[in-house]
């Protein structure tokens, strides 16, 4: 494997623009990270002054809290020094869903230089041309050129899916290249680990398969036209993820579902940082919603062992793993919930 340049950054942020869950309200636990995003700074935030209700002086508008999406789609920006860059990590299930959080949460749209998809799965690319086309809309209208690039996994299927006994569920198709060159975007196309951004940020290849109890996607099924056939697809093995080094923190692993396993992508990032700084946070989906007991119990146990500072786990977790987290290491999770802005 060539070594990878990954440099270390000063600050890392993530905007959570889609999850599953939503929860605007519950404090974190302190020495984790900083949140902002909660209900009460949303309160805060707010200029509209009241003349009608005696002494109050804000309000709290519901249209400014996000809504939740089964999905994922993580804005994030690395800085070091005076130099800053940011990437789209995903774009939720529907273009709906992405364009109305993104209004409540008004990140800088105009800063994204690049769109990475974690997976073929519709809920991690269903918003992805409306993203990039307000991406590109916003550059203009910052008089910044429509330069934006979208980091593709070569292997798309035309449709994923799968099964339910003997039924095969189709999953609606992922756009396609042509239509997100369509969009505006320059398509790269990617199957090895690279890093991009000024080094900024490095995004995994296959992801290697290790653990005994790692199965990947359990009844996975793909359809290719060209065989006109569903044939079994549960390595999903086009997943890749986003990983960054954070000063005096460590690695920060941004993963979509973890298919490949929640530990199997934890350790692969290790080692392509050559075990050069400990683990600090895992955030996105760790897939163990459907899980059985002793595979979430073996996943658990081996990533606490990993000893990472924070858990992040949304999406695909399920809330049976969020709570054995909790239980076994109070203090340790910090829910990864839409409409949060997270800063390492």
């Amino acid at each position: 494997m060539p070594k990878l340049n990954l440099v270390e950054v000063d600050s890392l942020e993530a905007q959570i623009i889609i999850d599953n869950d939503l929860d605007p309200m519950s404090t974190i636990a302190p020495d984790t990270v900083q949140v902002s995003g909660l209900m009460g700074q949303l309160a805060m935030g707010s200029s509209h002054h009241l003349d009608d209700r005696g002494d109050a002086h804000k309000e709290l508008q519901m249209e400014d809290i996000c809504c939740s999406a089964h999905g994922l789609s993580i804005l994030l920006t690395a800085t070091k020094g005076d130099k800053k860059h940011s990437m789209l990590f995903d774009a939720g299930p529907e273009e709906d869903a992405w364009e109305r959080n993104v209004r409540r949460m008004r990140p800088d749209l105009s800063s994204v230089e690049l769109v990475h998809l974690s997976h073929w799965h519709r809920d991690h690319s269903g918003g992805l041309l409306r993203a990039v086309r307000m991406i590109n809309d916003a550059k203009e209208a910052d008089g910044l050129p429509r330069d934006l690039v979208a980091d593709l996994h070569p292997s798309r299927p035309d449709f994923r899916g799968f099964t339910i006994g003997e039924n095969i569920i189709s999953l609606q198709a992922d756009p396609s290249f042509e239509e997100l060159e369509a969009a505006g975007a320059t398509v790269q196309k990617h199957d090895d680990a690279h890093t991009v951004l000024d080094d900024f940020f490095l995004i995994s290849g296959e992801i290697p398969r290790r653990t005994p109890y790692e199965p990947g996607l359990k009844y996975g099924m793909r359809f290719d036209k060209k065989d006109n056939e569903w044939t079994s697809d549960e390595t999903i093995a086009d997943e890749r993820f986003v990983m960054c080094n954070v000063k005096d923190k460590g690695i920060v692993i941004f993963t979509g579902c973890s298919h490949a396993g929640v530990i199997n992508c934890t350790q692969h990032a290790l080692k392509l940082a050559d075990e050069s700084a400990p683990l600090h946070a895992v955030v996105g989906g760790f897939h163990l919603a459907t899980s059985d007991s002793t595979q979430m119990e073996s996943s658990i146990k081996d990533l606490l062992k990993l000893d990472p500072a924070v858990l992040l786990p949304g999406h695909c977790t399920g809330w049976r793993a969020k709570f054995a987290i909790e239980k076994r290491s109070p203090g340790l999770l910090v829910p990864c919930c839409v409409g949060l802005n997270i800063t390492f």
